[in-house]
């Protein structure tokens, strides 16, 4: 869909629209030589109906177009009196759902969701639902490709809170430090453990999506989990595991970059906390094996550790947590 699509405009007519007000006004023949197609007129009779357009009678007859400020808003107001329309009725239906839940004995709890394709749509559908807070125990499977952090960004856009526990096996993997990164000066809160019992997604305190299997492909299940007892129990089990791990502070203000050494000591620290090997240390970095190795000598060093990991904790509880780039929304005039 293109950006005008949310108004009711196909791709033909915004990419005519756009000719138009580089070319208005413009004969039939003058158009046809910019935008050489069969179907011109039924296109122009289109924007014309929507008030993008207006015709003089010529002759020739001359099109030009509407300025956008006035005939785009007239179809934005009409775009959102549709929406709130919509709402309205998903209001309804929610209440006609839940008066048919309660009425069930016993109550509808969880919901059985089989298939991948079902599972990442409604993996995708419960994230879009969140309010006020996401919750996420972060481990296999990766419902998106590595590097892909489209949907939480949205979220944290939106004003969400969102609170990550990632396992060890996620922060090995190549780029997924850079990742965590975007993600922590984004806003996410972000915190690793060496294992995770299950993948587990909560939204608010309304719902949850548990993964029950994820191999073979046609054996995917996941449960949707109402508001119940297990649902409780579902967020204690978060909120412990949450004290438990150890915060990622890997992200400063992106508007305001620390020098190279600074935000490489944060990555070393990350990954020490999460009990890479040297190895895999120096691959997350982009170092040689030696270099690495020196690197955490040095740190473990100045902070007088006797272990990587003492050097890691010690490393992260004596930093501030990281401060997210402002949001647009958060922006002085």
């Amino acid at each position: 869909m293109t950006a005008l699509g949310a108004i009711g405009l196909g791709p033909d007519e915004e990419a005519l629209y756009e000719v138009l007000l580089e070319r208005s006004p413009a004969t039939l023949d003058e158009l046809a030589a910019a935008w050489p197609r069969a179907d011109l007129q039924p296109l122009l009779a289109a924007l014309e109906a929507r008030g993008l357009l207006s015709t003089s009678p010529g002759p020739p007859p001359a099109y030009a177009a509407v300025a956008p400020e006035m005939a785009l808003d007239v179809l934005l107001l009409a775009a959102e009196r549709d929406l709130l329309r919509v709402r309205e009725r998903a209001r309804e239906l929610e209440e006609v759902f839940q008066e048919r839940a309660r009425e069930r004995t016993p109550p509808v709890v969880v919901e059985v969701v089989t298939g991948r394709r079902a599972v990442e749509q409604r993996h995708a559908q419960i994230q879009r639902a969140a309010r006020q807070q996401l919750r996420c125990l972060s481990r296999r499977p990766y419902f998106d490709p590595l590097g892909s952090v489209a949907a939480q960004r949205e979220l944290l856009e939106r004003g969400i809170t969102s609170r990550m526990i990632y396992e060890r096996e996620f922060v090995a993997a190549e780029g997924a430090i850079r990742q965590i990164e975007e993600m922590v000066g984004a806003g996410q809160q972000a915190r690793v453990l060496p294992e995770l019992p299950m993948k587990l997604y909560l939204v608010d305190d309304r719902l949850a999506l548990l993964l029950l299997r994820h191999e073979p492909a046609d054996a995917v299940a996941a449960l949707v989990i109402h508001p119940s007892g297990l649902l409780e129990a579902l967020i204690r089990l978060f909120e412990g595991l949450w004290q438990r791990a150890l915060p990622l502070g890997l992200a400063p203000s992106a508007r305001n970059p620390p020098p190279r050494d600074s935000g490489d000591d944060a990555r070393l620290i990350a990954l020490l906390l999460s009990g890479l090997t040297d190895e895999a240390i120096a691959r997350q970095l982009g170092v040689g094996h030696r270099t690495a190795e020196r690197r955490i000598a040095e740190l473990m060093s100045r902070l007088g550790a006797r272990t990587r990991f003492q050097a890691g904790v010690q490393a992260a509880l004596s930093q501030p947590p990281p401060v997210p780039a402002p949001r647009p929304s958060d922006a002085g005039p």
